[in-house]
């Protein structure tokens, strides 16, 4: 029997599904096409001072001009289309009851960067952000949809659900749910503040990249993702071989909440990590996009070792105890 992929699109996807699949694809391949041009586009900006007394650099600066219209202009299509999911669900609940989801976040940080990147560019004065807010958008479309092709493979795949993992998953889902709660309110609250400390005591004009860097961090894409491609994965493992003893299962689960748990503890830690120096302005916003999608795809992958995993010990005729040790 072919191993089922946790990734793949069922053969009995409904129709509705497979037309909000094609969307999600539509906005991330616009998403990540818009981000390689205005990464180009911003590379002049990037190497600016290395001309500061050359004679070239008044024509420079009338590049970085033409460059940040035509970025502004191409982020536009970026901000309405792609990132729409993100402005439609700002006052949607979350599982966990509170007005205050993942999408605020998202949302604050693409603001705060796309306005002053704005006005910059009508200005002539000032950075812009427009490559980190296409990095942005970009990872976060790739880790959502990810975490959407997950659990479409495991709730539209053929075959019964298992009653335990089922049980698991709605435990974890709710502690995940929670401890995303608590770390966006903190990291918004932590935002604020140390953007105000940066513009009235350390330095005005780099307090906007700081809040923007620890806007992008708050995302917890990654958190979200835990749950989801971990039972998944043991989800895809049951459909595979129907016929396991009950301490087959529960080896099966055992691996599956370890998996979860690292899943969600490894990407806090992750954030943890990275929020104190991009709260001392090391990490700049599109170095902060990056973290965002390295955690993302650290947890897909994880989840996915497990899968093979639990997949190749089934193919040899049984689950040694040594998976869950």
């Amino acid at each position: 029997m072919k191993p089922v992929s946790i990734f793949a699109i069922p053969s009995d996807l409904p129709h509705e599904e497979r037309h909000k699949r094609r969307q999600m694809l539509a906005r991330l391949g616009l998403a990540w096409l818009v981000m390689m041009q205005v990464m180009m586009f911003a590379f002049p900006g990037y190497v600016r001072n290395d001309y500061l007394h050359s004679e070239s650099l008044a024509t420079l600066d009338a590049a970085i001009i033409v460059l940040n219209w035509v970025s502004f202009a191409m982020t536009i299509p970026v901000l309405l289309y792609c990132a729409s999911p993100v402005w439609s669900g700002l006052f949607q609940k979350s599982s966990y009851g509170s007005w205050i989801n993942m999408n605020w976040p998202v949302a604050l940080g693409i603001l705060v960067a796309f306005v002053p990147s704005a006005i910059a560019t009508w200005t002539n004065q000032g950075e812009v952000y427009f490559e980190s807010i296409a990095m942005f958008i970009a990872f976060l479309l790739t880790a959502r949809y990810l975490e959407f092709a997950a659990n479409q493979s495991a709730q539209f795949t053929k075959g019964h659900s298992e009653p335990l993992l089922e049980n698991v998953r709605t435990e974890l889902t709710k502690r995940a749910d929670r401890i995303a709660f608590l770390f966006i309110t903190i990291q918004i609250i932590l935002a604020v503040v140390t953007a105000l400390v940066w513009y009235v005591y350390i330095d005005q004009q780099h307090a906007i990249p700081v809040l923007v860097s620890l806007f992008v961090m708050s995302c917890p894409c990654a958190m979200a993702m835990a749950v989801p491609t971990a039972s998944s994965a043991a989800q895809a493992v049951f459909l595979y071989q129907p016929s396991f003893t009950t301490e087959q299962k529960e080896k099966i689960i055992q691996k599956t909440v370890q998996c979860a748990n690292q899943n969600l503890y490894g990407s806090l830690v992750w954030h943890l990590l990275m929020t104190p120096l991009a709260m001392l302005g090391i990490v700049a916003p599109w170095l902060a996009a990056i973290t965002m999608l390295v955690s993302s795809l650290a947890v897909a992958w994880n989840a996915y070792r497990m899968y093979k995993k639990l997949i190749k010990s089934t193919g040899e005729g049984a689950l040694r105890t040594s998976m869950v040790s």
